[in-house]
């Protein structure tokens, strides 16, 4: 029975899953030569496949098979392409501005074994690249494939670290990139600042995304800020919430402002009462409405 490998393979470090057919058993960061759905490519082994692995890939069919692992001579192939890219790149950009003005070049990949090059590039308008391809596969002798990209995924293909100071996430762990929103940075109480909160790529932090489900679930579980609450202090209005404490600042109303606990909460009342016709209602957790 073939042995699966996951492996992460490409310039825009696709990870998928590959079969491999007898000895020997590859470890982790081993290099190899897969051969993939664009054709043969560089790959680096990350984990054997199993189930958990399937779930996150989310599919059960594998991306190809493990040819074998690289060597030296590979190695040397490798970088003979290298220098071949840097010169399509060039070339590319000399031409572009002939053939296809407007078009901003990201980078420039040559499948391991030549079966293309493709051409990432940005462009806020559709461009027409015939002619571009044409003298490209005239000037290099290779077939050209375009492809558009986003701002996230040029990140993607040439961002090194992020603020943290590890590598970007887009370019080591992700498989997809998630929408993210403001408001997922306003309920951890992270900086509003743009230039704070956002990343490489300019938008908004894809790490902003990871715990905000855990934000949500434990926000739920307090009174909303402005809700009238009878606590075991006495009754007061919510100030604010500590989300992963559990804990609401409240004022009573004997002008105290205490920081409780979430279980001191004996009843929600709601909002500011008026004329002291407010009635207690069970505690309510349906105050998350979407912003």
């Amino acid at each position: 029975m073939a042995q699966r490998y996951v492996v992460r393979y490409g310039s825009t470090r696709q990870i998928g899953e590959f079969a491999a057919k007898g000895p020997p058993d590859f470890a982790r960061g081993a290099q190899v030569i897969v051969r993939s759905p664009r054709g043969t490519e560089w790959g680096e082994v990350l984990c054997e496949a199993t189930d958990r692995t399937k779930e996150y890939l989310g599919r059960n069919d594998p991306s190809g098979k493990v040819i074998r692992e690289a060597t030296p001579d590979d190695e040397r192939t490798r970088e003979t392409l290298w220098h071949r890219e840097q010169e399509i790149f060039q070339g590319c950009r000399r031409l572009a501005g002939q053939y296809a003005a407007g078009m901003q070049l990201v980078d420039v990949e040559q499948l391991f074994g030549g079966e293309k090059v493709i051409v990432y590039y940005v462009s806020e308008a559709r461009i027409d690249f015939r002619e571009l391809v044409k003298a490209l596969a005239r000037e290099f002798q290779a077939r050209i494939e375009m492809r558009q990209i986003g701002i996230r995924d040029e990140a993607k293909l040439l961002a090194d670290y992020g603020d943290c100071g590890k590598p970007v996430c887009c370019n080591t762990h992700l498989t997809e990139m998630p929408p993210v929103s403001m408001k997922m940075a306003k309920v951890q109480k992270a900086s509003l600042d743009p230039n704070k909160i956002s990343g490489r790529c300019g938008r908004l932090k894809c790490c902003l995304r990871y715990e905000y489900d855990t934000y949500e679930a434990y926000r739920r579980e307090l009174p909303k800020v402005g809700k009238m609450v009878i606590t075991k202090q006495g009754q007061g209005k919510v100030l604010a919430q500590e989300i992963l404490a559990q804990k609401l600042l409240v004022s009573f109303e004997d002008n105290r402002r205490l920081m409780i606990d979430a279980a001191d909460v004996i009843t929600v009342i709601g909002g500011q009462p008026h004329d002291g016709k407010s009635k207690a209602s069970p505690a309510d957790h349906d105050h998350d409405s979407e912003e």
